[in-house]
């Protein structure tokens, strides 16, 4: 038996669109190529976005520092076969 007095019924939908976002001349669909050939979002904590203010300054610094973290893996596999 179920019980209809236990969910919350919504009073209504609110408009929570800003008045400032217009999307009258929007295009449906028009950036889903790139997101199909792969798209990762990733957040920046704010106490390190004066070290890393584009995104070029993090693939940059994340490039320099793959080599080490990709042999650091490699040993730890080797342990652990060992």
């Amino acid at each position: 038996m179920k019980k209809n007095g236990s969910r919350k019924r919504r009073t209504g939908d609110r408009d929570t669109m800003r008045p400032e976002y217009d999307f009258s001349r929007a295009v449906r669909g028009v950036t889903t190529a790139r997101y199909a050939q792969g798209a990762n979002v990733v957040v920046i904590d704010p106490d390190i976005l004066d070290v890393f203010p584009t995104g070029e300054s993090v693939n940059e610094a994340l490039r320099a520092l793959a080599p080490v973290l990709r042999r650091n893996r490699r040993a730890a596999v080797r342990r652990r076969s060992a």
